[in-house]
């Protein structure tokens, strides 16, 4: 072998271990420091500035076109159906989303309508969702340590009554009026 080989040979070995080192680095700095967490609406809209605590999201076309359909154009809710989603336990205590026909995701993922910053969540947990009755309805998407309503497991999409705690990890999420 020639010497120009075994140096290149060298240096492309090096290069390699240098690149397990910062992957092992940067795995274990998000296993130390968990996901960065982004705060949504935090931004000025129209010279108002929303709350962190507070969180509204408009609803997508798919969601207002059924639920209109559902109910024959009327824009009022049914008396007594939840309109807000509260999370009452864990890291985002008193953080609200309006309930407006959109699907609600949960999860680690970053884009998830509630990112939850818990070891026991996982990336896709579970959403909530309204059916074609104005009922919401959660459905855990296979994840590691499932979603709980109220003490039960959850292993098929779900009606939630009105107060009932839905169990992720340490966060307990309820629907309120």
């Amino acid at each position: 072998m020639s010497e120009l080989t075994l140096t290149v040979m060298r240096l492309g070995f090096l290069a390699v271990l240098w690149l397990f080192v910062i992957v092992a680095v940067q795995v274990i700095r998000s296993d130390l420091f968990g996901t960065r967490v982004t705060q949504r609406g935090a931004a000025r809209r129209g010279g108002q500035e929303q709350r962190g605590a507070q969180r509204q999201t408009a609803a997508p076309p798919q969601a207002q076109r059924r639920q209109e359909s559902g109910r024959g154009g009327n824009s009022r809710q049914r008396r007594g159906a939840p309109t807000k989603l509260v999370v009452s336990e864990g890291t985002l205590t008193g953080t609200t989303v309006a309930l407006q026909g959109q699907t609600i995701s949960l999860g680690r993922a970053h884009d998830s309508t509630i990112v939850l910053d818990d070891d026991y969540a996982s990336s896709r947990h579970a959403r909530i969702y309204p059916d074609r009755d104005g009922q919401w309805i959660v459905e855990d998407l296979g994840s590691t340590n499932g979603t709980y309503l109220e003490r039960t497991r959850l292993t098929t999409p779900t009606p939630i009554p009105l107060g009932a705690p839905i169990r992720i990890g340490k966060t307990v999420i309820e629907l309120r009026k």
